[in-house]
């Protein structure tokens, strides 16, 4: 890992001053930092683990990968990463690019191949969202490998950008007062999905990519769909942190300051049992002012 950085790192910087060069280094501390609190706050990775990182060949599971791996060489605990990214054969997709990056880093990984493209165009009429569709197929697919490879994680490249638009998405369009946990078992109770970027900033991951110069793959799919929700939600929280910032972070830290009694969740409070002693064998007062 560490001859992958030495080898990025100069390829973004020879044209930056050093002034750029130090902010970088400043930039990967504070990633890798936050991706270790992640780590230790939910206890996401444990000693002898097995993780197998999802690369999707966007930004954010690139940067999941290599942060992982630093921290992999310097963690307490001895753990596996396994990289594996899904081919859905989308028509025009580089075959040779993540294969022949994930060679350079020197870990075990595997493409997988399942045409989930055709089935989605199969479905869903032309002009409508795709992502949800798509999302499952994919999701069903990489649970069934990481059965077949003993993989006790599953590391997604979810971000806090991504926690806090999944929030209003919920609440927007679907009633509900969610967004996406930093750890999650499945519905089936077999898997253990885990993000360890939640803590990181989109901005830093993009910052990140750009000078790491990952090899990006922008997805042909769905990437083209402009007016998605997620979309839509996005731009309103980047319009809330021009007008306020700091505000898309605070809205994060209150995911973790929950008070259930003053919510309207019957099954996440019981309002029912809530009682106090009160002495009703004293007289009412005379009706009149009581000053007291």
């Amino acid at each position: 890992m560490a001859e992958h950085f030495h080898r990025a790192v100069p390829a973004a910087a020879d044209t930056d001053s050093r002034r750029d060069r130090l902010e970088f280094n400043k930039l990967r501390k504070r990633l890798r930092r936050q991706v270790g609190k992640a780590i230790a706050d939910f206890n996401l990775i444990e000693d002898g683990d097995r993780v197998m990182v999802c690369i999707s060949g966007g930004k954010d599971s690139h940067a999941m990968l290599e942060l992982l791996i630093a921290l992999r060489d310097s963690a307490p605990v001895d753990f596996e990463i396994i990289a594996v990214t899904l081919d859905q054969k989308q028509p025009g997709y580089p075959e040779e690019v993540l294969p022949t990056y994930l060679e350079s880093l020197n870990i075990p990984f595997y493409i997988v191949e399942r045409d989930t493209y055709s089935v989605v165009r199969s479905v869903i009429p032309e002009g409508k969202t795709t992502c949800g569709l798509c999302s499952r197929l994919r999701r069903g697919t990489l649970y069934g490998f990481a059965e077949q490879i003993g993989a006790t994680k599953m590391a997604l490249g979810h971000h806090r950008d991504d926690i806090v638009e999944t929030l209003f998405l919920n609440l927007f369009f679907g009633g509900k007062l969610k967004a996406m946990p930093a750890k999650l078992k499945s519905d089936d109770g077999r898997h253990i999905v885990i993000r360890p970027l939640a803590y990181c900033r989109e901005s830093d991951l993009e910052d990140y990519a750009q000078a790491m110069q990952f090899p990006i793959i922008p997805c042909n799919l769905c990437g083209t769909q402009e007016n998605l929700q997620r979309q839509e939600i996005k731009r309103m929280l980047r319009s809330w942190e021009r007008q306020y910032p700091g505000r898309t972070e605070t809205i994060f830290r209150a995911l973790g300051n929950v008070a259930p009694s003053h919510l309207l969740d019957r099954d996440l409070f019981d309002f029912g049992e809530l009682h106090v002693e009160v002495d009703t064998s004293l007289g009412l007062p005379d009706i009149r002012v009581v000053n007291l």
